[in-house]
């Protein structure tokens, strides 16, 4: 489990944590990232699980969504 595993780092040193988070997915290892960054989330990850005021809010295929979706479903319990 990463938490904002790249704020307030240079852009060395989030490359390298993408690196690594690439090779672990490689070896189908098990990722769970929490970021307030909805761009790099979309650049890295499969799938992101949306919460809104505690609740799942859904699951979306970051190669089928868009930012728009994601805020919609983040708004939806408000």
């Amino acid at each position: 489990m990463l938490d904002e595993p790249t704020r307030g780092i240079d852009v060395g040193a989030k490359f390298e944590i993408y690196q690594l988070i690439a090779e672990l997915a490689k070896r189908e290892k098990g990722i769970i990232i929490i970021s307030s960054e909805m761009p790099e989330l979309l650049g890295i990850t499969d799938r992101i699980l949306v919460m809104s005021n505690g609740l799942v809010a859904g699951i979306v295929e970051t190669k089928t969504t868009t930012q728009n979706e994601i805020l919609r479903l983040a708004s939806l319990h408000l």
